[in-house]
């Protein structure tokens, strides 16, 4: 990115309007194209934590799964002690259905609330950017 800081702004005395004006498409050019440069720069950081997230959440589900299966044919076994093995697995489906039931309609609601992701920082200087203009243009 050029260091547009350093960038002496042309002045109307000893340029033309045609100066100026070409001076001005060059500029807001550039302000667009690093706009749009940086916008990209966000999506692709949110996108690269996001894949990460979802690679180890779907690691560590895989894992608790076969975690769970132990721990359910262990409740299975020890509740035969108790009643017949075919009772003892029909309580416990029930009861993993009744929880998945749960978890389901939280996952449901949480989606809803879940929004689209967005480049913040770059909307937000799009929209200084904007607001700067109109006061230039005002003066």
């Amino acid at each position: 990115m050029e260091d547009t800081t350093t960038a002496r702004p042309a002045t109307a005395q000893g340029s033309s309007t045609a100066d100026l004006v070409k001076h001005l498409s060059k500029q807001i050019g550039r302000l667009v194209r690093e706009e749009v440069r940086l916008a990209q720069l966000e999506m692709m950081r949110a996108g690269k934590r996001a894949g990460l997230g979802i690679g180890m959440f779907s690691g560590g589900g895989l894992l608790a799964l076969y975690g769970l299966g132990c721990l359910l044919a262990a409740a299975i076994i020890g509740l035969a002690a108790a009643v017949a093995a075919w009772l003892a697995a029909l309580i416990i489906g029930a009861g993993l259905l009744a929880a998945a039931g749960i978890a389901a309609l939280a996952g449901r609601a949480e989606l809803r609330k879940a929004t689209t992701p967005s480049p913040d920082g770059a909307v937000d200087s799009v929209r200084a950017d904007v607001e700067e203009i109109r006061e230039s243009a005002r003066r």
